[in-house]
């Protein structure tokens, strides 16, 4: 699976949409599907964020954090704009990070509570998606049909096939 920073390499303009979405309220906000012991999907508000290097999140401890460290897999999907229907999706596996002095680094930029008990996992992203509800109007004057933009990882997923 491959890390944020290989993807915007891969599809620029796509991760940049996917970007816009998710921090389009200043802070990352979307759904956080993981998957539950029993197999069943668990979905949870969170707050995700962006750089350079990577797609992170903190997780505070709770059914979501044990989820993904016990079954990293994962799905994201933007938070919903005001304006439009548009979405951002992404999935992949969670990874623990384990470098310090990383984690206190967006500890200190995301202003992360230092007194909760919280771990930062980075997200991979095995497909990414953005679909546009809100193209311009055809010639008949209503709107476009709904514009669909789709990665997939083109390295095969080690024992995970996404559908």
């Amino acid at each position: 699976m491959a890390s944020w920073s290989q993807f915007a390499v891969a599809e620029p303009r796509l991760a940049a949409s996917i970007h816009a979405l998710v921090h389009q309220y200043g802070p990352g906000l979307g759904y956080l599907a993981t998957i539950r012991s029993d197999g069943g999907p668990r979905v949870h508000p969170v707050s995700p964020f962006i750089t350079r290097d990577g797609l992170f999140c903190f997780v505070i401890d709770s059914p979501k954090r044990h989820d993904l460290e016990r079954d990293g897999r994962y799905a994201l999907h933007s938070f919903p704009p005001e304006v439009t229907d548009d979405e951002a999706y992404v999935s992949g596996l969670a990874r623990l990070v384990a470098d310090s002095e990383r984690v206190q680094r967006y500890a200190a930029e995301m202003r992360a509570e230092p007194l909760a008990d919280w771990r930062l996992f980075e997200f991979t992203i095995d497909v990414a998606m953005i679909v546009r509800h809100s193209q311009p109007p055809g010639a008949t004057g209503q709107p476009g049909p709904p514009l669909h933009q789709v990665w997939r990882d083109p390295r095969p997923a080690l024992g995970c096939e996404v559908h």
